[in-house]
């Protein structure tokens, strides 16, 4: 998607794990989660452009410059019978703010639904995180406060996954 000389939207390339792992590690930074990003360039180029892709990314240029970006991958609805999508992670850099590529990407996204079959896009957002709320309900978009969502991971995964081994 794109508009003339200031918003290009692509699929990130190989090329692309550096820039990507740059974007991670200023979402975390604003979600004050900085201490939980384990991910490196590395780990994002094998899992993300090699063998087995675990998810997409789409990179937002502004004027040539990278300007924000969205990682998703799908998922399935039973209700639906019918696969959808999952946004993990959706953001624009500060200086880059206000200009409608956050709403573009998303609206990017909403086309790739579209467009592969799928019949919703899901994703999460921070509590505390009130700009984003107003955004997404001003397009739309309606809160699930009737879910709540749950992990496994660590140490907690490793022991549930133990009862599956026998150990």
């Amino acid at each position: 998607m794109s508009t003339p000389n200031t918003l290009n939207i692509r699929p990130a390339r190989a090329a692309d794990a550096s820039l990507i792992h740059a974007f991670i590690s200023e979402l975390a930074e604003y979600e004050r989660l900085a201490h939980e990003v384990v991910a490196t360039p590395e780990t994002i180029q094998s899992t993300l452009f090699g063998e087995q892709p675990g998810a997409e990314v789409v990179i937002a240029e502004w004027q040539g410059e990278p300007a924000g970006f969205a990682l998703f991958f799908p998922n399935y609805s039973t209700f639906l019978a019918r696969p959808g999508m999952y946004l993990e992670d959706l953001f624009v850099r500060l200086d880059f703010r206000g200009r409608g590529i956050g709403k573009a990407l998303l609206s990017h996204l909403a086309g790739l639904c579209v467009k592969r079959g799928y019949g919703r896009l899901d994703w999460s957002v921070l509590d505390w995180n009130e700009p984003a709320i107003v955004f997404y309900k001003r397009i739309g978009a309606r809160g699930l406060d009737d879910w709540t969502q749950y992990r496994l991971d660590g140490a907690a995964l490793k022991s549930v996954a133990k009862l599956s081994m026998g150990s």
